[in-house]
């Protein structure tokens, strides 16, 4: 257990270390900065998907999802941040108490 948060230590210091020591040295098209751009927000959308509807590898329910659409809408409408999750949260909570799962 100790060797693999080692190497899993060490190896999450070699990324952080190589961005600003290869930034230099290498040099990439604008095609593939503007795609790993992209791939960025897939990636947070997969993961906030997955989040949102997955809990133990079982559904969720919807109450769930329902708060973070929400949250999703006012953080896009630009919404402070503290509106944001309290409406979040209380969107789920209510629809909990309505005996939506």
């Amino acid at each position: 257990m100790v060797i693999a948060i080692v190497v899993l230590s060490v190896g999450t210091l070699g990324f952080r270390l190589a961005g600003p020591l290869l930034r230099e040295r290498l040099t990439l098209s604008p095609r593939i900065e503007s795609l790993m751009g992209r791939l960025t927000v897939v990636l947070l959308v997969a993961l906030v998907a997955t989040t949102a509807t997955l809990e133990g590898g079982e559904f969720a329910g919807i109450a769930r999802p329902a708060g973070v659409l929400v949250g999703g809408v006012l953080a896009w409408r630009k919404a402070p941040f503290v509106v944001v999750v309290i409406a979040a949260a209380a969107t789920a909570a209510i629809l909990r108490l309505l005996g939506v799962p």
